[in-house]
């Protein structure tokens, strides 16, 4: 692996030649990836390129046809619960009047929900991670009455409530505003100081700024644990022209392209 030759923290996730998909529908190809204590990766692509299947298959939920995954050292069913999770997708019923702390407390519910008395040590947990967030004056508001920013602050905290060594984050920014934006990636930038964030997203120009490696998966993933895209990396990660992408710049340009470019074997 290059770009930090000597690694001495924890290995969190170690995913090896991995083969992963849906049927006779193969959708990740010899996905070989390794999150380190202290990471902040962030990993781009187009849509349908794999993304939310590699989530799958970290969190257990889709069995690799080929290869192994592991997350704490653990198969991934196991480990996964070392991992805070933050879905694209919150569907909400304005007509379900949710408080923010209830929504939180979904993340110290036990599985199969035998339990739904929340323990003092719950409790504190809860108060915790929506401090961590600054939600903790909204926990007694419905979680309708909040803007789009404020309530992904909220499903943030239901990911730290389960006290994970990992979060996973599958395009945390899709419904915001671009102030909100910030805002969070500013919250991930702390939060990473004591925990370790892999976040998957189609959007390079907000998350080159922020997280400290980038990757690219279409099928395939092309990491190397450095802050920087090589025009081979764009290649198979876009499957069109883009400029190459320099180390540490925030503001990042991508090519304008008219016309569809062939896939890239």
């Amino acid at each position: 692996m290059s770009g930090n030759p000597e690694r001495f923290s924890r290995l969190l996730i170690d995913l090896q030649d991995v083969w992963a998909g849906y049927e006779a529908d193969t959708v990740l190809e010899q996905v070989t990836f390794k999150l380190y204590e202290g990471d902040f990766v962030g990993l781009i692509g187009p849509n349908g390129g794999g993304k939310t299947t590699l989530i799958k298959v970290i969190l257990g939920l889709v069995e690799p046809s080929r290869g192994q995954v592991k997350v704490m050292g653990l198969p991934a069913k196991e480990g996964r619960r070392f991992i805070g999770y933050v879905p694209q997708i919150q569907l909400d019923d304005k007509a379900f009047p949710i408080s923010v702390w209830d929504v939180v407390s979904m993340g110290r519910l036990k599985s199969g929900f035998g339990n739904l008395k929340l323990s003092k040590t719950d409790k504190q947990a809860i108060a915790i991670a929506l401090e961590q967030t600054g939600m903790e004056d909204f926990a007694n508001r419905s979680i309708n009455e909040l803007s789009g920013g404020q309530r992904q602050r909220v499903y943030i905290s239901r990911a730290l409530a389960t006290e994970p060594k990992i979060l996973l984050l599958d395009e945390p920014t899709a419904s915001v505003d671009p102030h909100a934006t910030t805002q969070i990636y500013d919250l991930f930038s702390k939060l990473n100081q004591d925990i370790s964030i892999l976040l998957i997203s189609h959007d390079m120009t907000a998350i080159s700024t922020y997280v400290k490696t980038i990757g690219c998966i279409n099928h395939r993933l092309v990491y190397h644990n450095e802050k920087a895209l090589t025009p081979e990396m764009l290649a198979i990660g876009y499957e069109c022209p883009i400029d190459l992408i320099a180390h540490g710049i925030p503001h990042r340009v991508l090519a304008e392209h008219d016309q569809e470019v062939g896939h890239v074997h």
